[in-house]
């Protein structure tokens, strides 16, 4: 039985989704603050973690709590489930080291889809690599198994929806692929808005290891491709 941590100041949010994990078959452990759960987390660190951005009369509580397991981690995986929704937040919440990023206005289906994403892809982290599983492309390497992504032999660190959005784009390399292609691969439906700010993101990611990188290009009417090295 896997092992979920929720940490969430609001008891009815807390109780309601707790609930609704267990119906699902997972063990459900509950904080709803910051130094509880630091505390349960030197105990026992969970099988996953999904946390609220502010806890109590800390505003970014979650940030720091995410940073912490991040540290005791690499591998586990944290949601962010917050009723923040802007990029900024986002965004700092993904370099800190989160999985995902969601929202409370989001479906207990879809959350409960991106859950088991995340742990599906823990599972294949132990599985052993195929020649069909990866893609190359210069200096791209992309394990659709093992959901891992190098550049230069780097590995850039990508939540589940950019990871599959990035595949969608790079497998076919110098084809245009749709929005619409993008959430399917994604498995998810959102605006396009939403999915220009993804391709913001795993550009910026892109280039914080490489400043020159501009290998994900935009389409304008039409969608986004990823644009060969030379010599390809």
């Amino acid at each position: 039985m896997k092992r979920i941590a929720l940490v969430e100041d609001d008891p009815s949010i807390r109780e309601n989704y707790s609930a609704a994990l267990q119906k699902q078959g997972y063990e459900v452990i509950t904080f709803d603050d910051k130094q509880s759960a630091q505390t349960g987390f030197d105990k026992r660190l969970p099988d996953l973690a999904i946390i609220d951005i502010g806890l109590k009369d800390e505003i970014d509580g979650g940030f720091a709590l995410c940073q912490q397991l991040r540290s005791m981690s690499s591998s586990l995986p944290i949601i962010f489930f917050t009723a923040r929704d802007n990029d900024y937040d986002t965004i700092c919440g993904l370099r800190m080291g989160a999985d995902d990023y969601l929202t409370k206005d989001i479906s207990l289906p879809h959350l409960l889809a991106r859950i088991a994403a995340l742990f599906r892809r823990t599972a294949l982290l132990e599985t052993p690599v195929s020649k069909e599983d990866v893609v190359e492309t210069g200096h791209l390497s992309m394990d659709s198994n093992r959901m891992t992504v190098s550049w230069r032999q780097e590995l850039v660190e990508l939540t589940v929806t950019e990871f599959w959005m990035l595949y969608a784009i790079a497998k076919h390399a110098g084809h245009v692929k749709s929005r619409q292609q993008l959430m399917d691969e994604s498995r998810m439906v959102v605006d396009d808005t939403t999915i220009t700010s993804h391709v913001k993101r795993i550009r910026k990611k892109f280039s914080r290891l490489d400043p020159d990188f501009d290998h994900i290009e935009t389409v304008y009417g039409m969608g986004y491709r990823w644009k060969p090295e030379n010599g390809q």
